[in-house]
């Protein structure tokens, strides 16, 4: 869940659109802290990142000023280096944005290289595709 603040609108109280992608990219990271995985471990462990590979949003509806909002993200597809996701954004029940979102496996120290992702992680992304 998030609240719309003043500084996620434009002038007409309505939020700005780069503002949603804000919205996803906090639930992508409480998706992956659900499934056990901290990106600064993972990063410093690891050195491993992920990364927005892809990213295609339709704008249904506008949210507006002291909204509350739900962000919904399910896995839709997990391949060797990269999972696909769709995310939503919802008030009340309704879809307000759609997102297909991929994101891709990154080296750290080598950035725009994919590296396979660790299999404990990649069976987290599979088991949430099967509850999503």
């Amino acid at each position: 869940p998030v609240r719309v603040y003043y500084e996620d609108t434009d002038a007409g109280g309505v939020v700005y659109y780069a503002n949603y992608l804000k919205f996803a990219e906090r639930a992508r990271t409480e998706l992956l802290r659900l499934l056990g995985i901290e990106q600064s471990r993972l990063a410093g462990e690891a050195g491993l990142v992920f990364v927005v590979r892809h990213c295609a949003a339709d704008f249904l509806r506008p949210a507006r000023l002291d909204d509350g909002l739900e962000i919904h993200t399910g896995v839709t597809d997990v391949r060797g280096a990269s999972v696909d996701l769709s995310q939503s954004v919802c008030r009340n029940g309704d879809e307000l944005v759609r997102m297909d979102v991929r994101i891709a496996c990154m080296k750290r120290a080598d950035p725009g290289r994919p590296a396979r992702i660790p299999q404990g992680i990649r069976a987290a992304f599979e088991a949430w595709r099967d509850v999503s």
